[in-house]
């Protein structure tokens, strides 16, 4: 009579070699450069809303650096549920825009613009972005047709905002006095980052806390760095806005 263990052998030495063939079988495509590229250094994401606007828009494609904050649990497909923390992490600066998951919904990619960073207290005032108790310095811009932005054919109001770092960007203000221009003081916890959208009225960002709220650096998957491809509203290529982000 053959014993259990010299039945469990051949099939146990079987399946072995059979994953020493596929994983020899695997390494050209695992270093191959699309692969590298991919999955290591940059990722492709589509932008399906104006809630970036006029920074990113609708039909703008654009790709994230997935080694600029370190690589953890969301920067990979299919990545087990019990992966934490990062590796070579890093933390993003005041004004990167970024890719993240939520807490609230980890299934969804979003894209906002990092405007506080641990410690830091934010508050909206009559639509205009409070940092540490200080006004962020913003410049009237002439108005603008906004499209489907802003929900309309109608004129919209566009600011210069410039962070204490440095970095510039324009914002929408579609309604004056909107829901999201005057909130209350939020303090970013520990670990965690506040973002905004730059079309301020049309944005689900981290002035809703039951909606999304301060977001864990861990559920950061990359920056933004470049629009590569762009299609108008009519489905024509935009290559004016093709170029690096910021």
């Amino acid at each position: 009579m053959t014993t259990l263990s010299e039945t469990i052998r051949p099939a146990t030495r079987s399946s072995d070699w059979k994953a020493i063939v596929v994983l020899i079988l695997l390494i050209p495509v695992l270093w191959s450069p699309p692969f590298v590229f991919r999955f290591f250094l940059y990722q492709p994401f589509s932008i399906p809303s104006g809630s970036m606007a006029p920074t990113l828009m609708v039909g703008d494609y654009v790709f994230a650096a997935k080694y600029a904050y370190g690589y953890g649990r969301y920067s990979f497909p299919f990545a087990p549920s019990w992966i934490s923390g990062r590796v070579l992490a890093g933390e993003p600066e005041h004004g990167d825009i970024v890719v993240f998951r939520t807490p609230k919904d980890t299934s969804v990619d979003y894209v906002k613009r990092v405007v506080g960073l641990p410690g830091d207290r934010i508050q909206m005032r009559e639509g205009q972005l409070i940092l540490n108790d200080r006004p962020v310095t913003r410049v009237a811009l002439s108005e603008t047709l906004a499209g489907t932005a802003c929900g309309g054919d109608l004129k919209v109001k566009r600011w210069r905002e410039t962070l204490p770092s440095g970095v510039s960007y324009e914002t929408y203000d579609c309604v004056a006095n909107g829901f999201l221009d005057n909130t209350a003081v939020f303090t970013v916890p520990s670990g965690h980052f506040f973002v905004l959208g730059d079309n301020r009225d049309n944005s689900t960002d981290s002035r809703m806390m039951s909606a999304m709220g301060f977001i864990p650096m861990d559920n950061l998957v990359g920056r933004v760095t470049r629009i590569f491809w762009s299609l108008d509203e009519d489905g024509e290529p935009h290559i004016e806005r093709l170029g690096k982000v910021r």
